[in-house]
């Protein structure tokens, strides 16, 4: 079994390349850390062969038990015994070939993108620590086990976004990824004590075995005055921590600001690890989700909201590599769609075509950005297709997968087409008042991804080159700003090394034939599916039939919305140039709004962030300084230090003052004593 090789080589990697960097060399470090990726992802793909073609698959009629690979008995205390297992079926298989072929893929890149920054050792660390964090939590056995992945993705990500620390920029944005995080997390742990408390065990088959032993007996959280159904505020804490990690509406502001970092951490967090992290629990906890239809409904309008937001959000960016992060966000919204219909499987389809079309993207721009030495403003841009041709057509590729160009009904289309069409028709076959809701907003969210997608082929690649200056003065904050190019950014460009480019190859291929190839094990017939997951997700047969029976126009919809962002790009960016400008100035309100995000920013640093800062300063000023250190320790010590100068002053070393101050005494005492003899006399 090779799942153990798979799961620490990349940690081996992390600590030598952490521990020994500066001894080996950077060069080193990069040879080792990519290698031992790039035979991780080969092991992972010898594993997940194991289940496209295992013919006991047919044969268990669509359920067999998980492998487990104990590594080491973890925590025993009194009755719970929690060991520390790898679980490996068909849902993990998918994971452990999504996240070690795109991160290997990504340290490939990286040894080019990279080949100046003085601190490679430690970047390549950061990124196989990544990865390992990422692969315990996709072979979690158990809810801790799980957390404990969920924390290190997170903390890698820290360190990866704020790997430039000394820009502010790169510091703020990994401590708002953090700290955002942290909200969702505490709602994650909150979700974990409750089912613990509900079902009554943290590994995952003992979990789901209570959990299908409370079916029309669902327990009842009493709490307050209200009378809450357990499950659904299990699974609605637990899809709060799936919020933060995969960036979902209301905790998706850190996920544009991440992008400060390195171009390749984009890429690997946007593609396979940290936001896809919450699309992998909610799909391996579907036996909790059907357990309530509420969360369910909740889990599929909050990924529809997404879908719509970060679309319009996308179609006024400027940023390369923010238009990507917004289509990446967009996209997640779509998974967690179909993962709110109770159709799993599509969903992890989605996640598993998006991871090649997505990183493609984000490999492709930082193929620009190298192009352009690390301009990121697609306004100075324009005209590169003749500079790079390779890096053209790769986007081109990566584009024409993410808009889903295909013909529907036929097996000819790009990855982004089988999945996401898939995605809008189960949308759709769910059916009342939430799925058509979904629907609409997803096909909106195709037609302005087309656009957006296309403006950005438009801006940077097509017309007449724009921008005549020197490409790190324009990005001056940017961590490579050393280079000492002259020129203008344009002239000076150039395609990028083979190192970077052979990664886009790979990428390029995945992202034209992961959807023909894989359609069926993911949205095939119902029988085809539960054969190829063996019980890892729940299937609903009903609800697979009903979306591969939708009328032909929903089926058309997405390419017809498509079309006609494409058709609109093309107008406003190729014929009409100056039609952006004149629709800006026509609509500065809706402008302003899309271009600061919806202003939620602002909404959060009026409604949390002053508050917070303002009860802080209260705090540290009025309670802190004001009443404990001036009033209490350093009032009290002042009074206690003007007493004892002024009883200091009394001890003047004078003879006759001692014994006069002795004459006042006994004079005193015997007034006192005449006194009280009179009184008691």
């Amino acid at each position: 079994m090779f799942i153990q090789a798979i799961v620490f080589f990349p940690l081996v990697g992390a600590l030598i390349a952490g521990l020994l960097g500066r001894i080996i060399g950077h060069r080193t470090s990069e040879y080792i850390t990519t290698g031992l990726l790039i035979a991780a992802a080969v092991l992972s793909w010898i594993v997940f062969a194991g289940f496209w073609f295992a013919p006991e698959a047919a044969e268990a009629g669509g359920h067999a038990e998980a492998t487990k690979v104990e590594v080491m008995r973890w925590i025993v205390s009194g009755a719970l015994d929690l060991r520390w297992v790898l679980r490996v079926d068909t849902l993990t298989a998918v994971m452990l070939v999504v996240v070690t072929t795109v991160s290997s893929l990504v340290h490939l890149y990286s040894i080019g993108y990279m080949a100046d920054d003085p601190h490679r050792a430690r970047f390549f660390a950061y990124l196989s620590l990544f990865t390992f964090a990422m692969l315990m939590l996709v072979t979690a056995d158990n809810f801790l086990q799980m957390f404990f992945g969920w924390e290190g993705v997170g903390l890698a990500s820290y360190l990866l976004i704020g790997f430039w620390y000394k820009k502010p920029s790169a510091n703020a944005a990994a401590m708002k990824a953090f700290v955002v995080n942290r909200v969702g997390d505490f709602g994650f742990a909150l979700g974990i004590f409750a089912a613990f408390v509900v079902l009554g065990h943290l590994d995952f088959d003992g979990a789901f075995h209570a959990a299908d032993g409370l079916k029309g007996n669902l327990p009842v959280i009493h709490f307050l005055s209200w009378d809450l159904d357990a499950m659904t505020v299990v699974c609605l804490l637990l899809f709060m921590g799936a919020m933060g990690k995969s960036a979902q509406f209301l905790l998706h502001t850190w996920l544009p600001d991440a992008m400060v970092g390195p171009t390749p951490v984009s890429a690997l967090i946007h593609a396979a690890t940290m936001v896809t992290a919450g699309v992998f629990m909610v799909a391996r906890l579907s036996p909790l989700f059907e357990l309530s239809p509420f969360a369910m409904t909740v889990v599929m309008l909050v990924g529809a909201m997404t879908a719509f937001f970060a679309a319009t959000v996308g179609l006024v960016q400027n940023d390369i590599k923010r238009v990507i992060a917004y289509s990446t966000c967009s996209q997640l919204g779509y998974m967690f769609v179909a993962l709110g219909a109770g159709v799993y499987s599509v969903g992890i389809f989605h996640l598993f075509t998006h991871a090649f079309f997505k990183a493609l993207l984000f490999l492709g721009a930082g193929s620009v950005i190298h192009a352009m030495h690390h301009e990121q403003d697609m306004r100075n841009m324009g005209g590169l297709r003749k500079k790079i041709p390779i890096t053209y057509w790769m986007m081109i590729i990566g584009t024409l997968a993410l808009t889903g160009v295909g013909i529907p009904g036929t097996p000819l289309g790009f990855a982004g087409f089988f999945s996401k069409d898939g995605i809008i028709e189960v949308a759709y076959a769910a059916g009342a008042s939430t799925g058509y809701i979904a629907f609409w907003a997803l096909v909106i969210a195709a037609m302005f991804t087309s656009f957006y997608s296309w403006r950005l082929i438009h801006l940077t690649f097509h017309g007449e080159p724009r921008g005549q200056h020197h490409g790190h003065e324009a990005h001056a904050d940017h961590a490579h700003d050393d280079h000492g190019h002259h020129g203008s950014a344009y002239d000076n460009a150039h395609e990028s090394p083979s190192v970077m480019l052979v990664p886009l190859y790979v990428l390029a291929v995945g992202a034209v034939l992961a959807g023909v190839v894989f359609n069926d094990l993911f949205f095939g017939h119902a029988e085809h599916i539960a054969h190829f997951f063996q019980g890892s997700l729940v299937v609903p047969e009903e609800l697979l039939e009903a979306a591969h029976g939708v009328p032909v126009w929903v089926k058309w919809s997405a390419t017809v919305a498509m079309l006609l962002g494409f058709a609109a790009a093309y107008q406003m960016y190729i014929r009409d140039p100056a039609a952006p400008k004149r629709l800006a100035h026509a609509n500065p309100g809706l402008y302003l709004f899309l271009l600061n995000k919806w202003y939620f920013d602002e909404l959060y640093d009026r409604i949390f962030v002053k508050p917070a800062l303002w009860l802080g300063n209260a705090l540290w000023k009025g309670f802190d300084d004001m009443l404990v250190d001036k009033t209490i320790t350093e009032g009290l010590g002042n009074r206690v230090k003007d007493i004892t100068g002024k009883v200091v002053k009394l001890q003047s070393g004078y003879l006759y003052h001692y014994a006069f101050a002795m004459l006042i005494g006994i004079a005193a005492l015997l007034t006192w004593a005449i006194a009280a003899g009179g009184l008691l006399g």
